[in-house]
This record gives structure tokens, sequence and C-alpha cells, in this order.
């Protein structure tokens, strides 16, 4: 992507900002070689999520459901952090406060140095017990057996740290998340679909508070009409440039 221009209206409120979120989805790790779920080609495309990702497909068959995240967390163990992970965690040195607030659940925005983070859906990365709560890696858990899930020591099985369709999004989660977006300046969303609530819902709370709101995604969403600033290019391309950008206007150069 050839150097971004921002326009004046833009670069003004980018060189104001102070609190900035980043409301990041699948699209951001498709260049890291992570399949998205909605949109052509996507997961949910090829595969039934009510019978993978759902408690009621766990209860059914816990083998199947288990051999399917673990095929998910090799994918994502093997998998390396992108210039959009880059570049989002690059953030950070440029505003006072960044959060990152994700549906993603593959633990590339911490490799890539994110150091503020929302994981809306949970972590792949980790494995908890859906009778008494306790967690472990899910690498260990998956060494210790990868057809079946293992038993915890208080006899419960042991799942994927994600939220499953039909679950409700962790409360206090959530709860930092939308108060993140109505006080933020700046709101970049990059590599979601925009239509899963509630965590879309985080849109409008910035775009109601009077953030200045930028998307990054190749195809349009439900609130691409609202940005102030569109770029419909792959999160991987746009987003190294967009916060060159970003630095550019924080920090004009002296004449």
């Amino acid at each position: 992507m050839s150097r971004l221009q921002l326009s004046e209206a833009v670069r003004e409120r980018v060189r104001a900002a102070e609190r900035v979120v980043v409301f990041s989805g699948a699209g951001v790790s498709r260049e890291s070689g992570l399949d998205t779920f909605r949109g052509a080609g996507g997961l949910w495309e090829r595969m039934r999520p009510e019978e993978l990702a759902t408690p009621e497909a766990f209860r059914a068959d816990p083998g199947k459901v288990w051999r399917w995240y673990a095929w998910r967390y090799q994918q994502a163990a093997e998998a390396a952090p992108n210039p959009a992970h880059a570049a989002i965690a690059r953030l950070e040195t440029l505003f006072p406060f960044v959060m990152v607030v994700t549906q993603n659940v593959d633990g590339l925005h911490q490799r890539a140095g994110s150091q503020s983070l929302l994981e809306l859906h949970g972590t792949i990365t980790r494995a908890v017990c859906e009778r008494c709560g306790s967690g472990r890696d899910m690498g260990e858990a998956i060494a210790e057996s990868s057809e079946r899930p293992p038993l915890c020591s208080c006899g419960g099985r042991l799942r994927p740290a994600v939220v499953w369709f039909g679950e409700v999004l962790p409360h206090e989660t959530l709860v930092l998340a939308y108060e993140e977006a109505t006080f933020c300046d700046l709101f970049i969303s990059v590599g979601t679909s925009a239509v899963v609530y509630p965590a879309a819902g985080l849109i409008e709370l910035a775009h109601q508070a009077g953030a200045c709101l930028i998307e990054v995604n190749p195809e349009p969403t439900p609130f691409s009409h609202v940005m102030d600033l569109r770029l419909a290019d792959p999160a991987g391309e746009a987003l190294p440039a967009l916060v060159d950008a970003i630095e550019r206007s924080r920090w004009p150069p002296t004449t």
C-alpha cells in the first residue's frame, strides 16, 4: 500500500487523541494463515458451528469438539503475528493509552507485544475445567490427551477457554470494553464483519460518544457509512500504512 495521506479533519482528530481503542476481528489474523469465520471461505461456510462451538455439541460429542479445538490451537501456535499485529502494538508508543479489544482467541496480539488487551471471546491458549473453573495451558492439556478432553484434578472435564455460541460474554470484560469505547477519542475497527453482538455494539458506543472512527476491512460492514476513514485493504497492508500516517500526524516534521 502506498503512503497514506489522512484528511485534515482526521489528522487533527488523531493529533489530539489521547485514548485509543482498537477493535479487532478474525481478518487481522488472516495474513498469519488463520481462517476467518464469516465471509467467503470462512470456517462457518465449511463447518457447522452448532456441531463444534456450542455447549450442546461438547456434551453430545466432547471428543469431536476437543479434537477440532486441538487442531485450531495447533494452527494458532504455529502461526506468527503479521504486520497488522505489529502495527497495532506500535500504537502503544504513539498514544498515552491504547486498549485492544479483540474477538480473536489466537493469542497473536500478545505475541506481537500488545500490553493492554480485552479478549471478548476468551482464548484458545488456555483450557478450563467445566466443573471448578480452574485453568491450565491448552498445549499441556492437548499433550495429555489429544483425542478427548482430559480431566481436571476435581474430576471435571477440561474445555477450551473460549466463549461458545449460546454462552454470554464475560461480564467484567464486556463492561470494561464498553467503558473504553465510550471514553475513547479514536476507535479503529479492523478485520471484523461487525455483525456479531454484543461485540459490534462497541462501534455504536464510540460513534455516539463522538470518537473519530476508522475502519480497516476489505468488505463493507454495517458501520462503514459512519466512519471518518475507511480503508478497504487487507489489515497487513493497511494498518502499517495507517500507523505510519498516525505517527506523522502526532509528530509532524519540523521545518
